[in-house]
C-alpha cells in the first residue's frame, strides 16, 4: 500500500509537520509495510515557513521584529538565491496576542515591513509572502510605514485607529525602498478590502472587532484607501490578512493561491500520482475548508491524479454531500473517536489513533 500524507496544521495543537508524523505513526501500526510519502502543507498562514524550509534549498535568516501590539518578536526569512519567503503571521499573527489582550484597532503590520526590509537587505529580488492568520486590520499601513511611507495628521504604524485623522499619504518612499523587487502574495482570500465582503466585516470578528465597531473601522480603512489608491482596494485579495494584501498590491504584488504555490514547491502532484491513497487533515473540516484551503487543494490534486482522498480532522462539520463535492471520499473526526477532552490533551496520540482506525478500513 502506498499512501501520501499531506495535512495542514491542526491550529493550536499540531503543526503540519507534527500532524503528518502522527498520521504516519498511526497508519504504520496497522500497515507497517506501507510505502509512505509525506508532504506537510500550508496555505500561506502559520506554518508557511516551517513547511517550505523542508523542501526549499535555502537558509533561514533570524530577525527580531515588532509584533502586532509593539512587543519584539522573533521571526525568520527563508532565503533561496535571490528569492525570499516570508510568513507574515510571524510578525502580525493572531496567535501572538493572548485573547484577553487583543486590541485589533491598534494592531499593526509594521513587523511585516521589517521582514521585507531584512529580505531586501539580504539581497532578495523576489519576495513571496504567505498571508493568513493575521491579528491585524490596518490595511497594511504599518508595513508601508516600515518601508518609509509617510502621512500627515495621523500614524501609519498605529493600527486602523491611526488612520482616522490622515490628511495625506506619501507611498513613494516605500516604493523607492523596494524598487526592482518582485512581490508575490500567496493567499487563499479573494475578498476586496472594503465593504460588506471586505476585511473588517468578514474577518474582523475573529480578531476581536465587535459588530458595533465594524462600520467605523471599515470607514478608517476607506479613508486611507481614498488617500492612497481607492481602485486597488477593490481588487481580489486586497482584503487578505486585514488589508495586508492591499498594501502589497500597492507595491505591485502578484496574487497567487497559497495552497497552489505550496503544492508546486512540495511536488504534490507528482507524489499523488505515485500512491494509492491520499490523506489530508486540519483542525476543523468545515465550510471554510472549501475556499482555497489546504484540504480543498489536496483533494483537487488527488482527484486530478484519480486517487481517493480521505480527511482526518479535529472536528468534521460538513456532510458527505459537501465532502464529495470537494473530492473527499470520507472524513474522520478526533472528537468523535476519542472525545474532545482527550483530543486536546493528547493531539498527537489522538491523531495517531484515528489514523490507525482509518488504516483498518483503507489499507489493502
Amino acid at each position: 500500500m502506498r499512501i501520501l500524507i499531506a495535512p495542514d496544521k491542526f491550529a493550536g495543537t499540531l503543526t503540519a509537520v507534527e500532524a503528518a508524523s502522527a498520521i504516519e505513526e498511526g497508519w504504520r501500526r496497522r500497515d507497517p509495510d506501507a510505502e509512505v510519502l509525506v508532504a506537510p502543507m500550508a496555505d500561506g498562514g502559520p506554518g508557511f515557513i516551517d513547511v517550505l524550509s523542508a523542501v526549499v534549498d535555502g537558509t533561514l535568516l533570524s530577525v527580531t521584529v515588532r509584533g502586532p501590539l509593539g512587543a519584539e518578536t522573533p521571526a525568520t526569512v527563508l532565503l533561496s538565491g535571490e528569492t525570499a519567503y516570508v510568513e507574515t503571521a510571524q510578525a502580525c499573527g493572531l496567535h501572538l496576542v493572548e485573547p484577553k489582550q487583543r486590541r485589533p484597532e491598534e494592531a499593526t503590520t509594521y513587523g511585516v515591513g521589517q521582514l521585507i526590509t531584512a529580505a531586501v537587505d539580504a539581497g532578495a529580488k523576489r519576495i513571496i509572502l504567505g498571508l493568513g492568520g493575521s491579528g491585524t486590520n490596518d490595511a497594511g499601513a504599518g508595513l508601508l510605514a516600515a518601508l518609509g511611507a509617510t502621512a500627515e495628521s495621523g500614524q501609519l504604524d498605529s493600527g486602523a485607529a491611526g488612520l482616522a485623522g490622515l490628511t495625506a499619504v506619501d507611498l513613494q518612499p516605500a516604493r523607492d525602498r523596494v524598487a526592482g523587487v518582485e512581490f508575490v502574495a500567496a493567499s487563499d482570500v479573494e475578498n476586496p478590502m472594503l465593504g460588506l465582503r471586505g476585511a473588517t466585516n468578514v474577518f474582523g470578528s475573529q480578531k476581536g472587532i465587535t459588530d458595533e465597531r465594524k462600520p467605523e473601522v471599515d470607514g478608517w480603512l476607506t479613508h486611507f484607501a481614498e488617500l492612497a489608491d481607492r481602485k486597488t482596494a477593490d481588487q481580489k485579495g486586497a482584503g487578505a490578512a486585514g488589508g495586508l494584501g492591499y498594501a502589497l498590491l500597492l507595491l505591485g504584488a502578484e496574487r497567487v493561491s497559497g495552497i497552489d504555490l505550496v503544492a508546486e514547491l512540495t511536488g504534490l502532484k507528482q507524489k499523488a500520482s505515485q500512491v494509492d491513497l491520499v490523506l489530508s487533515g486540519e483542525g476543523a473540516f468545515d465550510f471554510q475548508s472549501r475556499d482555497g484551503k489546504v484540504i480543498a487543494g489536496v483533494a483537487k490534486v488527488a482527484n486530478d491524479a484519480m486517487r481517493p482522498c480521505v480527511v482526518l480532522a479535529g472536528k468534521v462539520l460538513i456532510g458527505s454531500r459537501e465532502m464529495r463535492s470537494m473530492g473527499v471520499e470520507s472524513a474522520y473526526a478526533l472528537v468523535d473517536a476519542v472525545g474532545e477532552e482527550q483530543a486536546f490533551a493528547d493531539p498527537h496520540g489522538s491523531l495517531a489513533a484515528v489514523a490507525e482506525r482509518v488504516a483498518r478500513t483503507w489499507a489493502r
